[in-house]
Formats: C-alpha cells, structure tokens, sequence
C-alpha cells in the first residue's frame, strides 16, 4: 500500500477581514497555511517482495586438513548489504593470516591483507573498486580484497564460493 501527502491550503483570518477578502488577492490578516493529509492506494500485494533476496557463501579454507580436503564454512547474507569482510568476521570465518591479524587496516582497503579468491559466483558481486585495480593489478581477475566486495546488489540471489587465500601465495 502506497500513501502519498497531499496538501490543501486552509485560512486562518478574523470574522472583521472577511469583506477585505473581498478586494484583495491577499488580505491583511490572511495566511495561507498547508496541511498535509494522507491519501492511500491499495496495490497489488504480490509486486512487493515479502523476502529480501539471500546470497549463500561457501569459504573453502586456505590449507587442506590432515584427511587432505578443504575445510568448508557456510554463511548466508542480504543480498547487497554488506562486505564479504564484514560476512566473514560477523560470522567468525578465518580472514587474515597471522601477518594480517596484526596488520590490517580495519576494512579501508590499504593494506592488502584480506585478499580471497572467487571460485564460483563472481557475477553476484560488485565490480573491482578502484583500490581493487591498484593493489591487484598484476593478481588474477578472481582475486578481490573482502573489505571492498559488496556481496550482491539489492536484487540478486546465489551462491558464491571463496577461497581464502593465503597471503604468500603468488601467481
């Protein structure tokens, strides 16, 4: 259901001026007041999504096991309302390595240690920010920096997998 305001002007002049009204346009006493009053339209109920679109993430740790697989952790978010690195720490995903525990910058995107690689689902994400382009330039395309990966667009749905890089890895 939609409401818009709609405004009505309604005078607040003395019983004595009503001749004045008369012969002028705007009389003394005269003022011109706007009054918001509310006016609904009933719609169709079934153009307003009851459920916010999800986003299921996958990250695939950065060192196998001792049974030789990749440890997997889940998590879920809206899509289009949070960083991958706020997802990750809110849901207690490992993110930074050692070096990066003590060293980041708190999601600013100047230090470099939060880098991931998307395996699978990258069109759910924004597109490289221009902090991306200058400290990954000469890194894979799939490589992104989790403080600036906004993880789905308001209208989205899907899974992404991630892969926790480790900060030695080189290509």
């Amino acid at each position: 259901m939609a409401s818009i305001n709609i405004f009505s002007t309604t005078s607040h002049r003395s019983p004595e001026l009503s001749a004045s009204v008369r012969t002028s346009q705007y009389p003394i006493g005269y003022y011109p007041r706007r009054r918001p009053r509310s006016v609904s339209f009933a719609g169709d109920s079934s153009e307003i999504p009851t459920e916010k679109p999800e986003i299921e993430l996958e990250f695939i740790g950065p060192k196998p096991g001792s049974d030789g697989s990749y440890p997997v952790e889940k998590a879920k978010a809206i899509s289009g309302e949070k960083l991958l690195r706020n997802i990750m720490l809110d849901n207690k995903i490992e993110l930074y390595a050692t070096y990066g525990k003590v060293m980041n910058c708190g999601g600013g995107g100047s230090c470099g240690t939060c880098i991931v690689e998307i395996i699978d689902g990258a069109d759910l994400l924004n597109e490289r920010t221009n902090t991306e382009l200058r400290y990954l330039k000469k890194k894979p395309e799939s490589w992104r920096l989790a403080c600036q990966t906004i993880v789905g667009n308001k209208d989205n749905s899907g899974k992404v997998v991630v892969q926790r890089t480790p900060q030695w890895k080189k290509y």
